[in-house]
């Protein structure tokens, strides 16, 4: 049975046939990285403890390094020989950080039983937008398939994706991030809506990057009381689809 079990915020391990990828690894304590600079909400992150969580895992994606996504303790944890799939704009990062095996999402690759694929996203609105790149959503086709929207808001290459592809089950980055000025830089409450609406009934939506980091303002609490027919686990729990 494929599973999706959220580790905390947007940490992921991904289950496909025999294949386990770990996703966006934040591992580190509460309070080790600091607040997100000109946001409304200012406290230390992570808000919450990492649950006791099996971390074993075939392979690392990293949609983007920003730290709520790839931090120092994941940094230190991971073996840097275990295969590493990233944006092609960060590969040299990791390269000089002494990860071994470096696989830049730039076209489709083969894992295991696994198909990866690449996906556009948009991180924010406008200018904004553009300095928070790069980041890139997933694809993973295997027996079945998922997609990993990363941090993007909802626009056309969403759409688009959905519109590509028979998925089994989409996950989705929300809690309406956002700073001081400006609209939000992650999905909020009317776009996962957006997503829902565009994807079939029977495909679960997954809602994970919620109630951990400072300057996501919407809440699990939010999200159930605005949108139905919305899978929002708690962190260490599994969702089988």
């Amino acid at each position: 049975m494929p599973t999706v079990q959220l580790v905390r915020h947007a940490t992921l391990l991904v289950t496909l046939g025999e294949t386990t990828f770990l996703v966006d690894p934040m591992l580190g304590e509460p309070g080790d990285i600091p607040p997100i600079p000109n946001t409304p909400n200012d406290r230390e992150n992570p808000l919450v403890e990492r649950p006791d969580v099996d971390l074993t895992h075939d392979a690392v994606v990293v949609t983007h390094r920003h730290r709520d996504h790839f931090d120092d303790a994941a940094r230190e944890f991971l073996d840097r020989e275990v295969p590493l799939f990233c944006h092609p704009e960060e590969a040299d990062e990791f390269l000089e950080e002494g990860f071994e095996d470096v696989r830049p999402l730039d076209i489709h690759h083969s894992f295991g039983d696994v198909i990866l694929e690449p996906t556009p996203a948009r991180h924010g609105h406008g200018e904004l937008a553009e300095k928070m790149a790069p980041v890139l959503g997933v694809v993973f086709e295997g027996a079945e398939s998922l997609y990993l929207a990363g941090d993007t808001v909802w626009y056309d290459a969403v759409a688009e994706t959905i519109d590509a592809y028979d998925f089994d089950a989409v996950v989705v980055n929300a809690g309406g991030a956002r700073f001081v000025e400006g609209e939000p830089i992650t999905m909020d409450e009317d776009d996962v809506a957006s997503v829902r609406a565009a994807v079939d009934d029977d495909v679960p939506v997954i809602a994970d990057h919620m109630d951990a980091i400072n300057h996501c303002l919407v809440t699990r609490a939010d999200l159930r009381a605005a949108v139905e027919g919305v899978t929002i686990p708690e962190d260490g729990e599994t969702v089988e689809f």
